[in-house]
């Protein structure tokens, strides 16, 4: 086990974010887990618990500053520090023609996914700054990095191009405070994050390509786990990446280079 013992998690209710906490937990890390939904929080809550580890429900919109604030400083409060922190929340947004997709539809996409990270990071750099030093992986995708495909997700592929920036423009920044930031960019993972989809005009804005069969070639087709994420952001969390700053990580089974 490394020397880090408390993490934050966002998302931590369903999908990668579950996955990334109980794996943490499993680390003995005492993970916050932070989200909207009470009852999700509580399954991984009790699972981490069951499996012997130590986690703190934290209920807040990571778009919300004051939420935010509020939930960092109680995981602070109870635990006295800060050494990890996985900034995973996100959602997928409408997806439609640029011509189609509307201005509140634009801003909810970057409230979450860009506002979210920010306010992720501006709240608990200076816990990880106190602490020493730390680590954090934030959650992009291989849509804004690798592939540019999916019909009408201009605000999504924004956003996650755009916390690929942030985590090379901090590393540089964090670098002498001993904090490590990185971010994984998973491909078809099986997760609710669909729950998040609006989609409309498809027709209008997809890509006439006929994929190979299967297109996620290291599994013959078949998606992703979270915790095939939940690994990379565990050795990403942990000292084995002692060394590893600035990084993005493509999780997609080599589904981006198909696209």
């Amino acid at each position: 086990m490394s020397h880090f013992c408390v993490a934050l998690v966002t998302g931590a209710g369903s999908g990668i974010g579950k996955a990334v906490a109980e794996r943490l937990a499993r680390e003995n890390v005492t993970v916050g887990v932070l989200g909207r939904s009470e009852s999700e929080l509580r399954e991984t809550f009790n699972k981490i618990v069951a499996d012997g580890g130590k986690a703190i429900v934290l209920m807040a919109d990571i778009s919300d500053e004051k939420q935010m604030r509020r939930a960092v400083q109680q995981l602070v409060d109870e635990t006295g520090r800060l050494d990890i922190v996985v900034a995973n929340a996100g959602i997928n947004g409408v997806w439609a023609p640029i011509d189609d997709l509307q201005p509140s539809e634009w801003d909810q996409t970057i409230a979450v996914n860009l506002r979210g990270t920010y306010l992720t990071l501006h709240l608990t750099v200076p816990h990880l700054k106190g602490c020493g030093g730390g680590s954090i992986v934030v959650v992009s995708s291989i849509n804004g990095t690798r592939t540019f495909t999916t019909p009408g997700a201009t605000a999504y592929t924004a956003t996650k191009a755009a916390q690929v920036a942030m985590v090379q423009q901090l590393a540089l920044e964090l670098g002498k405070h001993g904090i490590r930031i990185n971010a994984v960019c998973p491909g078809a993972i099986a997760t609710k994050i669909e729950d998040n989809t609006s989609l409309r005009g498809e027709k209008e804005t997809v890509i006439p390509v006929n994929w190979p069969e299967g297109d996620v070639p290291i599994t013959g087709g078949d998606p992703g786990r979270p915790d095939d994420v939940a690994e990379v952001v565990w050795f990403l969390a942990s000292r084995g990446s002692r060394h590893v700053t600035g990084s993005p990580i493509w999780v997609d089974g080599g589904q981006g280079l198909l696209r």
